[in-house]
């Protein structure tokens, strides 16, 4: 009932071979530079950028990515919205799990979590969900507002969504507690639109949702400075 894909870090985890190209790429660059400038410019290449905290673990102390921890990710659609984009809540919540799943985070299975949800459809409280998985953390994404166009355009692409991320945690007595709260606000492409000459409706939305999940995903998991490069167009 959990996924999870094994992480490569492709330098970390690099060959022999491959280090040694690194170490020798440093030396070079290091000729020209002297002080601690030397060992910063080894660090970075040997082992790679700085990562920036997720901000559930800065904010609660706590770690989603300790091993046997299990996360469940439910989401809530408002009635306009189902209206216009219909399995948006179960497509949202399938994405982020399937991303986390592939940050070392051990999920519930999306698909587990949906057939609960259409057999009970009298639930109210995403703890539930937690509750009846037996997981340490669900994670409810509430959808304030979901868009696909530029404004009103009809020709220009730029997904928009608006929402309110929230982490309950369920304790070993079965108690829950909602521990994390976080607002976004997040459009993709940041900088420039894009034309519907250039792909379809379908391929954009499963680009964006992509975008969104990775959006959400940093909340739980390190990422890296640069990782927003080239969402600007």
């Amino acid at each position: 009932m959990k996924i999870s894909t094994p992480y490569c870090n492709s330098v970390p985890g690099a060959s022999l071979f491959s280090r040694i190209r690194l170490l020798m790429t440093a030396i070079i660059l290091c000729v020209s530079i002297s002080g601690c400038q030397q060992f910063v410019i080894i660090s970075y290449l040997l082992h790679g950028p700085p990562s920036i905290e997720p901000d559930f673990d800065a904010e609660t102390g706590e770690s989603m990515s300790v091993p046997e921890v299990t996360v469940a990710v439910v989401c809530f659609t408002p009635t306009e919205l189902k209206w216009k984009f219909p399995q948006l809540d179960e497509q949202v919540a399938t994405h982020v799990a399937h991303r986390l799943g592939q940050n070392y985070i051990e999920m519930i299975h999306p698909d587990y979590v949906k057939a609960w949800v259409d057999e009970h459809p009298d639930w109210e409280k995403a703890e539930e969900i937690g509750k009846a998985f037996n997981t340490d953390y669900v994670i409810e994404i509430e959808l304030a507002d979901f868009s696909l166009y530029e404004g009103a355009s009809t020709t220009l692409y730029r997904g928009r969504t608006e929402a309110y991320v929230h982490v309950i945690k369920i304790d070993e007595e079965g108690y829950a507690d909602r521990i994390f709260t976080k607002e976004i606000d997040f459009s993709f492409p940041t900088q420039v639109p894009r034309s519907s000459s250039e792909l379809s409706l379908g391929e954009f939305r499963k680009e964006y949702l992509s975008r969104l999940s990775e959006k959400i995903g940093w909340l739980f998991y390190d990422r890296f400075h640069g990782d927003m490069i080239g969402w600007a167009n």
